[in-house]
């Protein structure tokens, strides 16, 4: 039996935040930490869908004696609560990040983020502008979609999708080999480790939900989210920013890299030939390497 729980030994820990502004009633975020919590340097580790904080065992591991290093799970992802009346939205998760880095009280953070972790990153970061100092960007996008990759729009066909991705885990388990480029396959372990957390129906509402809060109008709330964080990122025009993208991604394309350098300009750029969507899990060691140069500049 794989044994990921081997790769991810870090402990969990909870906080408790608010269902909406309207309730009274609480949900678990969940986070793990390495490193020592006074140190200078905080290293905030931000995941898309389908992963979780899994993903970052890597820099959880590696970074730690530079850094102090974060790691999130979103509501409904990994092993934070699960709740199926929830507002799924990318402001709801921009500001269940904001909550965390105000209690958590991180200064002087360098953000790691992919995939959704981009924009739920970035629009916390432009909430809390003098936390945020520094950025580490995987394939992500920070505006509205500029396309919708007929892998993700048959997945957003209600009933289609629904079965897809909640009845037969296809989302997550498609993304195993979907995304990859540089590697076959990803080791037994590691491709447990990805889906553990979403082993049922219940479990995968926020998969779902994530693919159904992609916008394709600009009447849409989420739009317009997306449309304010990428006018809100000259903010950070002159805060240090290094790119990794794999440049054999079918879902955020080279054309979302060329994008992402003109609203961040100074960025420093590796172009990853040989490698998809799913960096962390193909280029661990160039991403630690440039997540190491940022933390001494």
């Amino acid at each position: 039996m794989p044994d990921w729980k081997a790769l991810y030994p870090f402990e969990s820990k909870f906080l408790e935040i608010p269902k909406s502004e309207a309730s009274a009633d609480l949900v678990r975020l969940h986070y793990v930490e390495t490193g020592n919590p006074a140190a200078s340097q905080t290293v905030l580790c931000v995941h898309g869908n389908p992963t979780w904080s899994f993903t970052f065992r890597s820099i959880l591991n590696q970074v730690s004696d530079q850094a102090r290093v974060i790691a999130v799970d979103h509501i409904g992802c990994g092993l934070s609560d699960k709740p199926q009346r929830y507002n799924y939205t990318l402001e709801q998760h921009i500001g269940n990040l904001a909550r965390l880095i105000e209690k958590l009280d991180l200064q002087q953070v360098t953000l790691l983020v992919h995939d959704w972790g981009g924009p739920i990153g970035f629009g916390a970061a432009l909430r809390l502008p003098s936390r945020v100092s520094k950025f580490v960007v995987l394939n992500t996008a920070a505006f509205p979609p500029p396309y919708m990759p007929l892998r993700i729009a048959l997945c957003r066909i209600p009933w289609l999708g629904n079965a897809a991705i909640r009845g037969l885990n296809l989302f997550a388990r498609t993304a195993l080999t979907m995304t990859l480029s540089r590697l076959p396959r990803l080791e037994p372990d590691v491709a447990a480790g990805l889906i553990a957390p979403y082993s049922n129906w219940h479990d995968r509402v926020a998969i779902s939900r994530f693919v159904q809060d992609i916008p394709r109008r600009k009447s849409q709330a989420t739009w317009q989210v997306l449309t304010r964080i990428e006018q809100g990122l000259a903010l950070f025009a002159d805060r240090p920013v290094r790119i990794v993208w794999g440049m054999k991604d079918w879902c955020f394309r080279p054309d979302c890299l060329v994008r992402i350098e003109r609203l961040l300009p100074r960025a420093t750029t590796r172009r990853l030939h040989d490698v998809g969507h799913y960096v962390m899990e193909e280029a661990a060691r160039e991403v630690i390497q440039d997540v190491r140069l940022i933390l001494e500049s």
